[in-house]
């Protein structure tokens, strides 16, 4: 029975709905060829112009892939309901360290890479703006998204862009209409403010040891530590929120480590009915719904 239940996993793994899926290489930064995957709806018409979802993988900056079960949901999910779905790569500058990106990781060090993440993910969204008409994109209409240390990434290049990349010339074309973040958070809670709101709709464990579900140090670091730095989570986004009265969504998974940081296709058709209602319709929701964690099964 156990393999039975292995079989049909891997056969609803490899069997997702009918897409057009093509690789582009968006940049080459030494070693590193970066390439992104762009699936379509297989039923788009060639007068559309879709919005579209720029997902980056979660690994601690040192792995995972933009073809993981995570990436494959998420695109599924988005073509189901209307989106142009991109999975990206980005460089894993933490890969092969002794300190990875735990507290023996330098504050500095973590800056640094959450500074290169963010200008990879730009310049992803970059490749998608300058080639939109080919694409069949709608610029005004671009989600960043990412888990844990995609979503810390989205969160960054939507709110904190100025503070890693001061000068913001090759990027000034580019706005976001709104962000997914499973298991994000971000440095500085007043970055958001009410004249960058955007709708976001996060995922986020109550007892996350990682990545705080509000605000917290990062990994649980002790002050002493060289990792040490604050990071304010789902709970603390969604509180500025409230006094911004601007659109959230909150799916709050009671007790939820940061094995919430997976994504599970049934969590999303919640999630794409209010990007919806809030970046198609310019609806304002704020939604929290509570949710148990589930059995990994990957």
């Amino acid at each position: 029975m156990k393999n039975l239940y292995i079989l049909v996993l891997v056969l609803t793994y490899f069997s997702s709905p009918a897409q057009n899926m093509k690789t582009y290489t968006y940049a080459t930064k030494g070693l590193d060829t970066l390439k992104l995957d762009i699936y379509t709806p297989e039923n788009i018409k060639p007068t559309d112009s879709l919005p579209v979802v720029i997902w980056m993988h979660g690994g601690g900056f040192s792995g995972g892939g933009r073809n993981g079960i995570d990436e494959v949901n998420i695109v599924n999910a988005a073509n189901k309901n209307g989106y142009i779905g991109v999975s990206i790569s980005y460089r894993l500058l933490r890969k092969g360290t002794k300190t990875g990106f735990g507290c023996n990781c330098s504050k500095e060090d973590k800056l640094f890479t959450f500074n290169q993440a963010v200008i990879d993910f730009l310049d992803a969204t970059n490749f998608i703006y300058q080639n939109s008409t080919m694409l069949q994109v709608d610029t005004t209409k671009i989600i960043a998204a990412g888990s844990s240390s995609g979503a810390e990434t989205a969160l960054h290049a939507a709110f904190m862009r100025r503070f890693f990349i001061p000068d913001l010339t090759t990027y000034k074309d580019i706005t976001f209409a709104g962000v997914i973040g499973f298991a994000g958070a971000f440095l500085d809670i007043d970055s958001l403010t009410i004249d960058n709101a955007i709708p976001i709709a996060l995922t986020h464990g109550t007892e996350d040891g990682a990545v705080p579900y509000g605000s917290a140090p990062h990994q649980n670091c002790q002050p002493k530590k060289p990792g040490y730095m604050m990071l304010h989570g789902s709970k603390t986004i969604t509180e500025k929120l409230d006094t911004l009265e601007a659109s959230y969504f909150l799916n709050i998974v009671k007790n939820g480590t940061h094995d919430a940081a997976n994504v599970h296709p049934e969590d999303l058709d919640a999630i794409f009915y209010f990007l919806n209602k809030t970046v198609l319709e310019n609806d304002v929701i704020q939604t929290k719904k509570y949710t148990l964690p589930k059995p990994t099964t990957y």
